[in-house]
């Protein structure tokens, strides 16, 4: 993909974010601030009826910030712990790479968006805190995939 089509999915996202500000009875919140820039982010988690991750967020701050919690919201709600678990370690493992990744567009969709940013040290955070906040409102909320113990693989 060319970096013209991910700067459109980024401005596509801020622009008409998905699942921002929907409320909902949430069983685990996180808020984080990103003191460099001021990005703040508070995200609310929630499980459906039939065990699903339902996420809603709040967000201000930059377009990478706020594009990147739109593609989370996307990404991970109506999703299983289980389900979520892999797309969250893949979006991480994305902006950990320094650009060095090509990323799992079946995994990631509109994520793969991201990859650009990931050569950007300074926006690396910007991408990555509303994914973080996503983690511990899961922990909070007791909505992570137990460990396997079983001891097979």
């Amino acid at each position: 993909m060319s970096e013209d089509l991910y700067q459109e999915i980024i401005l596509d996202h801020y622009k008409n974010p998905r699942g921002k500000s929907v409320f909902m009875t949430s069983l685990g919140e996180s808020h984080q601030v990103n003191p460099t820039c001021g990005d703040e982010v508070t995200v609310h988690v929630g499980s459906g009826p039939d065990g699903t991750i339902q996420v809603s967020y709040e967000c201000q701050g930059c377009s990478i910030s706020q594009a990147s919690a739109s593609v989370m919201s996307e990404l991970i709600n109506g999703k299983t712990p289980e389900e979520a678990a892999p797309i969250q370690a893949a979006f991480i493992e994305l902006m950990q790479s320094k650009g060095k990744l090509e990323p799992d567009e079946e995994v990631l969709e509109d994520g793969i968006a991201f990859a650009g940013v990931s050569k950007y040290p300074a926006r690396i955070k910007c991408a990555l805190i509303s994914w973080m906040a996503l983690a511990d409102a899961q922990i909070r909320a007791q909505l992570t995939p137990a460990p396997n113990n079983s001891g097979t693989d």
